[in-house]
């Protein structure tokens, strides 16, 4: 995987090049696309790949005990302020897309190549940073290196999640070089931070239907994720009549339909069942319990609080109906994140052609959004088509995200900006 590092020198890596040299790391023959999860070989492949790439470009690479790998661009006098910070994730759903994740970190990259071919030295220091467990398709909880980092969620409860084999966020870390006791909010880092813009893919089409390949994010939908599990009576398939069964798979397709009817009541909601299992899940069984994971999702955190309701009250009725019991839990919440006016309204003066979008999914800049200033840019997804191998992204379309990347950023590091919650003032320049 070193095709395209071997150019870094004379600044000709190109972001496909970069994407060409990962392309079969963690590819699933069964699902189809890519499964990365965060700690399996596949993703701790690719953060050595990252941790190459950065060095080879002169960067100071450091991984926090979040996890979270860190490249240092610094300034002359190595003083980490006020720092511009860029970055993703590489890890991914089950099945996922290519470019969801590496085609921010890989971008990264090629914009700093981009920054350095212009001659600029940055007056504020730049870091990419690789956030581990962003899609949180092995412990259940998304974003969770950003989440830790901010304090948004409890070391406790980190350590304590469990994969789908049982085995705890602890231990694994722990296996993996990470120590699990010191996991948790890191303010003195967290200070070193000015600003947060995260490049990625468009999961939707609202840039192929604009005909632009660039795109500024301007919200993030509020979301979450619950479980339900209906309870019922385990039993033989064969010697159960029909009539004396409490079969929880029963109620959970009915209620599973229910979800769906539910959030069509609400205008601009989702609401999704992506995941079920059941218990002990034999051919020739009765189940006697069905867990089910479901991710809600609205513009109003109001609207997708009293949805949630809803589902909820509808599960206890459908599983009553069929003699079953449900118990219903909060896995992630997640409320709309609306980013930074002033940053983007500086990014829309960098970057003028680049129309304004939101997006329905998250993101660690949302999770950010509320310790610094962050923003979001998107670069165009032809199908439209996201946590699926049908997500793409066209060459050219790739290296246009890179190079309003770097555009941005040669704005952004000549100045001290004094950005606050939802203003911008007057930039001054550094000296």
């Amino acid at each position: 995987m070193t095709s395209s590092a071997s150019k870094a020198a004379t600044g000709t890596v190109t972001v496909t090049g970069l994407m060409r040299d990962i392309s079969r790391v963690g590819t699933d023959p069964h699902r189809g696309g890519y499964s990365r999860p965060v700690f399996s070989a596949a993703e701790t492949e690719l953060r050595s790949w990252f941790i190459e790439q950065a060095a080879r470009r002169g960067l100071d690479v450091t991984t926090d005990h979040n996890g979270i790998i860190w490249a240092w661009w610094d300034t002359a006098t190595g003083t980490r302020k006020d720092a511009v910070i860029t970055g993703s994730h590489l890890d991914s759903v089950p099945g996922g897309g290519e470019y969801d994740g590496p085609l921010g970190v890989a971008s990264a990259l090629v914009a700093v190549d981009l920054l350095k071919t212009r001659g600029i030295r940055p007056r504020r220091p730049l870091a990419i940073a690789v956030f581990p467990e962003e899609e949180g398709s092995r412990f259940g909880v998304a974003c969770l290196g950003s989440r830790l980092l901010t304090g948004a969620l409890d070391p406790d409860k980190a350590r304590n999640l469990k994969d789908a084999d049982g085995n705890t966020y602890a231990d694994v870390a722990a296996a993996n070089g990470q120590d699990p006791r010191f996991i948790g909010a890191d303010h003195k880092t967290l200070q070193q931070l000015g600003l947060f813009v995260e490049l990625h893919v468009e999961q939707g089409r609202g840039l192929a239907d604009l005909g632009k390949p660039v795109a500024i994010g301007s919200s993030i939908l509020g979301h979450g994720r619950w479980k339900l599990s209906v309870y019922g009576q385990g039993n033989h398939a064969g010697t159960t009549l029909m009539k004396d069964r409490k079969d929880p798979m029963i109620a959970a397709a009915k209620i599973m339909i229910s979800i769906r009817d539910t959030a069509r009541n609400y205008k601009d909601a989702r609401a999704t069942v992506g995941r079920l299992h059941p218990v002990p899940g034999g051919t020739n069984v009765i189940a006697s319990r069905v867990d089910m994971w479901i991710d809600v999702r609205h513009p109003r955190d109001e609207v997708t609080a009293a949805l949630v309701e809803s589902v909820h009250l509808n599960a206890q009725v459908i599983a009553a109906e069929e003699n079953c019991t449900v118990t219903f839990g909060t896995e992630s919440l997640s409320p709309t994140v609306h980013f930074d006016t002033g940053l983007r309204d500086r990014l829309q003066t960098l970057l003028p052609d680049a129309p304004v979008l939101d997006t329905g999914a998250g993101h660690d800049a949302g999770v950010l959004a509320a310790h610094i200033p962050t923003a979001m840019l998107f670069v165009r997804n032809p199908t439209g088509i996201s946590h699926s191998p049908e997500e793409l992204v066209d060459d050219a379309d790739a290296e246009a995200g890179a190079l309003a990347l770097a555009d941005a950023f040669a704005g952004l590091l000549g100045e001290a900006m004094l950005l606050t919650k939802d203003r911008v003032q007057a930039p001054m320049m550094a000296g």
